[in-house]
């Protein structure tokens, strides 16, 4: 309905509008007359009041309404082992996991020393490195050339029933596809021979490891040999993670640890015995074990769980009944981080979060308009925003606002929309409202 302009438009206006019964005789007419006198002389001037009443800004609605409940998503179950012992580390996911992720994120069994077989060869990696060390992952480094001696580690190892591979007389290789000889099969003639190469005898060898874990912070860690097959070598589960750092640190033992296997000189195709690689983003390190119920295996992954980067874990996994049972340990553990972020819903499309009322009696419900989820860590609490503003049309489906949730460093935001329409007030109500008009 427009507003009227003239005396005649209002005319029309009352002409249109319902009537009462006149009043009966002389007195009614009277009445009418002075009724009529008094609102021509208000109305008066082509305007006046009436186009003040149907022009002036209106009052502000009353928006009631509620941010939604978002309740946090199920708390997160880590898998861990019953037997032996179990330590990881997560680098990357802090906001999600806390800072104390990157410290020990989850263990069990303790941190006592245990053998630790074979990962052994991974401190005479990084110790010879350490002293002959290679220009990135693809550099293959000087050659070393095995002796006569060297060779005949295949017959004394072969005698104990130990991890070998074919080392022919007069072998020759480049440093890097000796030391993956050594990791990726575990052989231990070539650990040997690779410490005597590097520093003369394995004696001096083992000297130069010990200062080498002193240097490093690895107090908790004893070598007796290159090879690990002496039950002495022995270290914590704390330690062996500060350790696969370390290693996966360096370039050259990061990308050998992570091929499935290689062809070399003299020792044809080695295979990798970590059978895990590729599984849950297992990417390294070193297999070890000296029979029943001394299985390990420290290892690092990249473990993808929808948060943007990979979380980078470290961890190690000792005294494991069989090699298949410490791989099924290691993967239940990084399955159960994986299982432990989830997508929450947190908003539906549609969903009613309160009204918005003007005071003329017109109503609308407000909505949210999409559906919102945010990716969260086990039971993370969800904290929730609404932020409101006045309508300028008041119009259906009007954005008047947003609902943002946050867990950790996720967010999701949603516009509040108008649902329906919101009718303006008519003319009467204008003009029997003066005093809540602007």
């Amino acid at each position: 309905m427009t507003a009227p302009d003239t005396l005649a438009d209002f005319s029309n206006l009352l002409e249109e509008a319902p009537r009462e019964p006149a009043p009966a005789g002389r007195g009614g007419r009277i009445a009418l007359i002075v009724f009529l006198v008094v609102l021509l002389a208000t109305l008066g001037g082509g305007g006046g009041y009436v186009w003040w009443a149907s022009s002036a800004a209106l009052p502000a609605p009353t928006v009631t309404s509620q941010a939604p409940v978002a309740s946090p998503g199920a708390p997160a179950s880590l898998v861990v082992p019953a037997d032996g012992s179990l330590r990881l580390s997560v680098d990357g996911g802090e906001q999600y996991l806390g800072p104390d992720a990157s410290g020990v994120f989850a263990s069990s069994g303790g941190d006592d020393a245990r053998p630790i077989a074979s990962i052994a060869k991974l401190v005479t990696a990084l110790v010879v490195l350490d002293a002959h060390p290679l220009q990135g992952a693809d550099d293959p480094g000087p050659t070393v050339s095995f002796t006569e001696a060297d060779t005949d580690l295949y017959d004394r190892f072969y005698v104990q029933g130990v991890t070998i591979a074919k080392m022919p007389d007069g072998t020759r290789m480049p440093l890097h596809d000796a030391l993956a000889t050594m990791l990726l099969p575990s052989a231990s003639n070539y650990a040997v021979a690779i410490a005597r190469w590097g520093f003369g005898s394995e004696g001096a060898y083992v000297d130069a490891a010990r200062s080498w874990l002193r240097d490093n912070g690895l107090n908790d860690t004893r070598i007796v040999d290159a090879t690990g097959i002496d039950a002495r070598n022995t270290s914590t589960p704390g330690d062996l993670v500060a350790l696969g750092r370390l290693a996966a640190a360096n370039p050259a033992i990061a990308a050998i640890t992570s091929m499935r296997s290689i062809s070399v000189t003299g020792a044809g195709t080695v295979t990798n015995t970590n059978d895990l690689l590729g599984t849950l983003g297992v990417d390294g390190l070193k297999t070890g074990n000296l029979g029943d119920g001394t299985f390990n295996l420290l290892f690092t992954a990249s473990l993808d769980v929808g948060i943007g980067s990979p979380l980078k874990i470290t961890g190690v996994r000792l005294g494991g009944a069989t090699h298949d049972s410490t791989d099924g340990d290691v993967a239940r553990v990084l399955q159960s981080i994986s299982d432990g972020f989830h997508d929450l819903q947190v908003g539906s499309l549609g969903e009613t979060i309160g009204t918005i009322t003007t005071p003329w009696g017109s109503e609308a419900e407000l909505v949210l308009a999409k559906n919102a989820e945010v990716r969260t860590w086990s039971d993370t609490p969800v904290t929730v925003t609404l932020d409101t503003v006045t309508p300028r049309t008041y119009a259906d489906g009007e954005t008047v606002g947003s609902v943002t949730w946050t867990a950790g460093p996720q967010t999701a935001t949603a516009d509040v929309k108008i649902a329906g329409a919101i009718e303006e007030p008519t003319l009467l109500w204008r003009l029997t409202h003066p005093g809540e008009l602007g």
